[in-house]
């Protein structure tokens, strides 16, 4: 199981602005489209993300959404705070790995983003974090 830094979500009352913010000061740039992650929007779980990337890292700029928890019926909330995530190459792995641990997790699968097995957790001072696995054709 390996674990490596994929992107950082901040969340906001006002996405254009931010995106605007690190598009102009930060000198962000887009992604290729195949590298952005398919967001499920038959679930209207995301709303409208900008993304930006150094050419590594990507920040998903989100609109700040409290009532996340309530809509998806999942316990941990990506869209109130924003979030750090990390692509891994095997999720069960990793969900054994936090179980064996003590740490809770809520998963997600791929209820917000197609094609991506998620999971979301909390770090001991309550930072979210999520790690996901992108599935194969098979898998989804």
């Amino acid at each position: 199981m390996k674990l490596w830094l994929h992107h950082l979500n901040l969340c906001g009352d006002n996405v254009p602005e931010l995106s605007e913010f690190y598009r102009n000061v930060m000198t962000l740039g887009d992604d290729e489209r195949k590298n952005l992650p398919p967001i499920n929007q038959d679930k209207s779980l995301v709303g409208d993300v900008s993304f930006v990337t150094d050419g590594t890292i990507q920040l998903h700029l989100t609109p700040k959404d409290i009532t996340n928890s309530f809509r998806s019926g999942h316990v941990v909330n990506p869209l109130e705070r924003g979030h750090i995530a990390y692509r891994t190459d095997d999720i069960e792995a990793f969900m054994a790995h936090l179980e064996h641990c003590g740490v809770p997790y809520s998963n997600w699968g791929s209820d917000a983003v197609k094609g991506w097995h998620q999971i979301f957790f909390y770090d001991p001072i309550g930072n979210v974090i999520e790690v996901h696995q992108v599935l194969s054709e098979d898998e989804n």
